[in-house]
């Protein structure tokens, strides 16, 4: 939950007169959530935001299921999703229910020709490799190696890459995206046990404001399909505004592990939440200092909830044949836990580098056919002693 941010000029009142240099008004969009009740920001823009010029068309980008009733773990190997120039092309779900979809994406292109807003879903975009700026209707924010971009429903954005070698883990949420509740007081401040603060979220700057005319392509995700739709003005108009509502970033650099004598569940590294999904951060740490503290994690269950992990970077000491870009799913249900010879490993270790970004869901998750397609359907076995 991001806190009040203010960019460019806006009037001293809402809802009052502001004028133009030549005299004409700016026009105040009330940009909010959960109808007036949710976080908002107010608009400002050289335009009215509301000038369709034309409607040509859609299709369909619902994922297609090859897994819908899943008790098998998998091992998804993400890097083996090929590289596509599009960034919508390249975006290929291969987890997905009806809260959150998980997707990874090989962008070669920055997005040039088009600008992208969707419509129903809050998008985590992180960020294993590449670098660039997301621009949006709201200031840009540049971005690199371990940054979370958050990016609430209703944004109009694009991505600039500064090259073509782009690696991205995508969370789609149908709820809205907040940090997570216990590490905020009343007033909404983070406190002082929180793994990271206010001042780690960075914000959006360079506002663009262009005061243009004319055709531009805007693609809207509503309702699994992708709309193509022609405005008047250009999207980036907005002069100035005010609010709660906006996309920033948050390095998974600056999340300050928790640590303990023993070892600690995965809550210790929650990053985000919704009412239908957490995501986690595992992060370089010291660990468990207990003179005879087992630093694997034991074995659990998942009663409630599947349990993906995106592999980033460093030693992955739970597991064997592990490497970065692969995915784990661990269905709700059936027990799982290190790997045959990780605790024995384990013991005596004082720290760990390993990076990884944990989604846990509450609803049971169904592999796509694009999951399918790097998906390693002996992993379940990895268990098994020789």
């Amino acid at each position: 939950m991001p806190f009040y941010h203010k960019l460019g000029k806006i009037p001293h009142k809402r809802h009052t007169v502001f004028k133009k240099p030549d005299g004409g008004l700016y026009h105040e969009q009330l940009f909010g959530t959960i109808g007036f009740d949710g976080m908002s920001s107010n608009l400002y823009h050289i335009h009215r935001p509301t000038q369709v010029k034309e409607i040509k068309g859609s299709y369909d980008v619902s994922p297609k299921i090859a897994v819908e009733n899943n008790l098998h773990s998998y091992r998804l190997k993400g890097f083996q999703v090929v590289p596509a120039p599009d960034y919508l092309e390249s975006r290929k779900t291969v987890l997905t229910n009806a809260d959150v979809s998980i997707i990874l994406a090989a962008p070669q292109q920055s997005t040039n020709d088009y600008f992208y807003k969707n419509s129903d879903e809050d998008e985590l975009i992180f960020v294993h490799k590449g670098s660039g700026k997301l621009r949006t209707h709201l200031g840009n924010i540049d971005f690199k190696y371990g940054d979370y971009l958050l990016i609430p429903r209703g944004v109009i954005y694009k991505l600039d890459f500064d090259d073509e070698d782009n690696r991205l883990f995508i969370v789609e949420s149908t709820r809205p995206i907040y940090t997570p509740k216990r590490y905020r007081n009343h007033f909404g401040q983070l406190l002082e046990h929180s793994p990271f603060c206010e001042r780690d979220l960075r914000q959006p700057h360079e506002l663009e404001s262009n005061d243009e005319k004319g055709e531009f392509l805007m693609k809207v995700k509503k309702q699994n399909k992708i709309f193509d739709m022609v405005y008047a003005t250009h999207p980036f108009d907005v002069v100035g505004y005010d609010g709660y509502n906006y996309p920033y970033a948050f390095s998974i650099h600056d999340f300050e592990p928790i640590t303990g004598r023993i070892h600690q569940p995965p809550p210790v590294h929650q990053t985000f939440e919704t009412d239908a999904f957490v995501v986690c951060s595992f992060c370089p740490r010291l660990y468990d200092y207990h003179p005879e503290s087992i630093p694997a994690p034991y074995n659990h269950s998942n009663i409630d909830s599947d349990e993906v992990l995106y592999y980033v970077d460093g030693d992955f000491m739970s597991r064997n044949d592990i490497e970065a870009g692969h995915i784990s799913l661990h269905p709700a249900g059936i027990p799982h836990g290190p790997h045959p010879g990780a605790v024995e490993r384990s013991i005596g270790q004082t720290k760990t580098e390993e990076l990884a970004v944990m989604v846990d869901t509450f609803k049971p998750l169904q592999v796509t056919e694009d999951g399918m397609k790097i998906a390693d359907d002996s992993y379940y076995k990895s268990w098994l002693e020789e």
